[in-house]
């Protein structure tokens, strides 16, 4: 498991409680569930429902890069959005 810090990084200064929530529950705590969905699973949830509210933000390009190093391929991408046409 990768210890997220980017909460803290970016925002622990100015919110530090909410930067202890986002690094320390949601990533430490919910996305490392993996008895309920693994990564990869997770990655692609998240990076759909981002495309499907139209947020292309930073956080989507984290979220992209991290689908990709949990192993969403290109190929996956084209057969998820294929499915949906």
């Amino acid at each position: 498991m990768v210890k997220q810090t980017a909460g803290r990084d970016q925002l622990g200064d100015f919110a530090p409680k909410f930067a202890q929530l986002n690094d320390d529950v949601l990533f430490g705590e919910v996305w490392n569930r993996e008895d309920k969905l693994s990564l990869r699973e997770r990655s692609l949830v998240t990076v759909v429902s981002l495309m499907a509210q139209g947020l292309v933000d930073s956080s989507f390009q984290y979220h992209l890069m991290s689908a990709k190093n949990n192993g969403i391929t290109k190929e996956v991408w084209t057969e998820e959005n294929a499915d949906h046409e």
